[in-house]
């Protein structure tokens, strides 16, 4: 009686293009642009709500209101970028594009699928963003979920 023939596990897919995984400090780079263009977003509204007669208390109310603002403009930035089926500003300073497994232009649903995915490198105490380091692709969690991953050029 012969064996069935064994199918591909679905999590055993692997970056099958020749394009070059991004190097950590090249990501950063692009993180950092980003944190900037969110910086100066977040510091806009915050000089038109004190223009507006608003008051900035640093009480915890207030703390965890302009946490808040600050969530809020990095979620909207994300989307935009994600909706908008284009590389962020910070990626395109670092020369990095974003690309599928296969070497093709990531498509919209892979970015936002990619941006969820994220999150929840972050909130796990930024061990899906360290993965990257132990991995033998250098690929995070969300460029696993996405099957997406930045490279140069």
């Amino acid at each position: 009686m012969q064996d069935a023939p064994r199918e591909r596990a679905a999590f055993e897919e692997a970056i099958c293009c020749d394009a070059l995984v991004a190097q950590p400090s090249h990501r950063l780079l692009a993180a950092a642009v980003d944190g900037a263009v969110i910086l100066v977003g977040v510091g806009i509204i915050a000089a038109l709500f004190m223009f507006g007669g608003g008051k900035l208390v640093l009480d915890r109310l207030g703390i965890a209101s302009f946490l808040g603002v600050i969530a809020t403009v990095v979620i909207f930035y994300r989307a935009l970028w994600s909706l908008a089926d284009g590389d962020t500003p910070g990626m395109r300073f670092a020369g990095l594009r974003l690309v599928d497994f296969d070497g093709r232009r990531a498509s919209r649903n892979q970015r936002v699928l990619r941006q969820v995915a994220g999150v929840l490198s972050f909130i796990a105490a930024g061990v899906g963003l360290v993965w990257a380091l132990l991995d033998e692709e250098s690929l995070t969690w969300h460029d696993h979920i996405s099957k997406t991953f930045p490279t140069p050029g």
